[in-house]
């Protein structure tokens, strides 16, 4: 059996050597001048995360020291005695005890060195007996230290004495610039020795919320988004990754997440076969996030003011603590599905005849059934904008609503090539009315010209209602003129007028 990898969806910049801060070199000096005054042969190593983040040039302030030939305890017992014999103290002496319960297998001796705690620990072997979690712990080489940690990324050391990265796996380095999570034994090995680490190797469970948030968003904004969602849910992550509240309505089935992943799996090839070229980076990412929280599109919670709110808002805020901009474009994205399903229905209809199921509105009363199309076709575009094609990408994948196509998704059974045709019918059919950009369009009325004629001295649901029929003649309408417009009005208020 070889290692465990899993690749992450960027490349990192490795540093050639690691750089130290001017405090880092003086608590280092202070270790090798403990060597010098005591004649001591030993070798220091700061031993993983230091290594990894300097590398990766992130600050760090997290130093173990392993040591090759004594205790952490003994050495620490050096250190201070070299410190008083030049006229210093140190700031601070401490033991951590073994604790196995807490996977706490050794002693650690702590000391505080230019205000940072410096942890010691002597390099050591594991032997893991069966049925136990719990090893034996015994003096090792550095090689031996190396390869008994959790990650090859973890198990570079940095030697204080002689200035240099050591990558005693052979592969520690080329897995921090490739992004791959690999373990330096077989995994089996290395997680059935101890089971914790397969937690280490995820670490959500010790990053903040808002770290999660933006690594999830590097992986759906990467070239793999669905291995990586697929790899969360196979570690059985997804409902740590996006937490739902405590109660939602309704309930969510168990398998619903790989219903996500297969929204996720079809909206991603389908961008492929449209042409990724046809969306911005932007649509693209909030398009995959859109089809990843499809199947939530109807469920709801209560915020903290006990309202109720969309659980995808709760996703992106609390869950990924993301920002806002986001989750509303989501929102607004699945709002706009139901209308999306009824312009298809309209512009894959054969009949000259409305489909039952339209909500037109009270602002297509009165406007005739052959400019319908462009009149619906516009507010929605006026609605979601820029994200118009992205939410028709979306309405593709759950049309028609007649039919249940949970089973089929969940299969891989995507019918990719209907829904591409799906798309190209309608988008072209948006096309052709001149709608691209209607969002930008002015409105030819503005709110003062509808209260002069409606005779009222203040704004209100009455005036907000007849912009909307304007804005409706407007559309069904594409080269009328302002004075066409407000001779329409007028004429339909004395109209309605008389008739009360």
């Amino acid at each position: 059996m070889g290692t465990s990898s899993l690749e992450a969806v960027v490349r990192f910049q490795v540093k050639d050597k690691i750089e130290l801060t001017e405090i880092e070199k003086k608590i280092f000096d202070r270790l090798l001048n403990t060597l010098l005054h005591f004649n001591l042969q030993t070798e220091l190593r700061v031993a993983g995360g230091w290594v990894r983040d300097k590398l990766l040039g992130k600050d760090c302030y997290d130093i173990d020291i392993a040591i090759d030939n004594m205790l952490g305890s003994e050495f620490v017992d050096k250190v201070r005695e070299y410190l008083l014999s030049t006229g210093e103290e140190a700031q601070g002496l401490g033991i951590i005890p073994r604790n196995p319960d807490q996977s706490k297998h050794l002693e650690t001796a702590r000391m505080r060195l230019f205000d940072l705690w410096i942890d010691f620990v002597n390099l050591r072997s594991e032997d893991y007996s069966d049925g136990s979690r719990i090893p034996t712990m015994k003096f090792g080489t550095a090689k031996e230290d190396a390869f008994r940690r959790d990650l090859t990324i973890n198990s570079l050391f940095y030697n204080i004495n002689t200035s240099s990265v050591e990558d005693l796996t052979g592969r520690g380095i080329e897995d921090l610039k490739t992004g791959k999570i690999v373990t330096p034994l077989p995994p089996k090995a290395t997680f059935l020795d101890d089971p914790l680490r397969v937690l280490r190797a995820i670490r959500f469970a010790k990053v903040s919320k808002e770290r999660i948030g933006t690594e999830i968003d590097l992986m759906i904004s990467g070239n793999q988004p669905v291995k990586a969602m697929t790899c969360i849910a196979d570690l059985t992550l997804f409902w740590v990754v996006f937490g739902l509240p405590p109660k939602v309505e309704p309930a969510v089935s168990e398998g619903c997440h790989k219903l996500c992943i297969a929204y996720l799996d079809a909206s991603w090839n389908l961008i492929q076969l449209i042409g990724c070229s046809i969306f911005t980076v932007e649509q693209r990412r909030l398009s995959l996030y859109a089809a990843l929280f499809l199947p939530f599109r109807n469920i709801t919670c209560k915020d903290e003011k006990g309202k109720t709110a969309p659980v995808v808002n709760f996703i992106f805020k609390d869950s990924l603590k993301q920002k806002s901009s986001d989750s509303e474009t989501v929102m607004k994205i699945h709002r706009s599905l139901e209308k999306f399903l009824n312009l298809v229905d309209l512009v894959t209809s054969n009949e000259d005849t409305q489909p039952a199921e339209v909500d037109w509105g009270p602002e297509l009363i009165d406007v005739p059934f052959s400019s319908k199309l462009r009149v619906l076709a516009g507010f929605l575009l006026r609605d979601v904008k820029d994200f118009w094609r992205v939410a028709l990408l979306i309405s593709t994948m759950i049309y028609p609503t007649s039919i249940d196509s949970t089973e089929d998704f969940l299969d891989k059974q995507y019918q990719l090539d209907k829904r591409i045709e799906l798309f190209k019918t309608v988008e072209n059919a948006i096309t052709k009315l001149g709608l691209e950009k209607i969002w930008d369009v002015k409105p030819l009325v503005n709110g003062k010209e509808i209260m002069s004629v409606l005779q009222l001295k203040s704004g209100g649901p009455l005036v907000r209602e007849w912009q909307q029929k304007l804005l409706a003649w407007q559309l069904a309408h594409p080269t009328g003129t302002a004075e066409e417009c407000l001779d329409w009005m007028k004429q339909t208020h004395l109209k309605r007028a008389r008739i009360r």
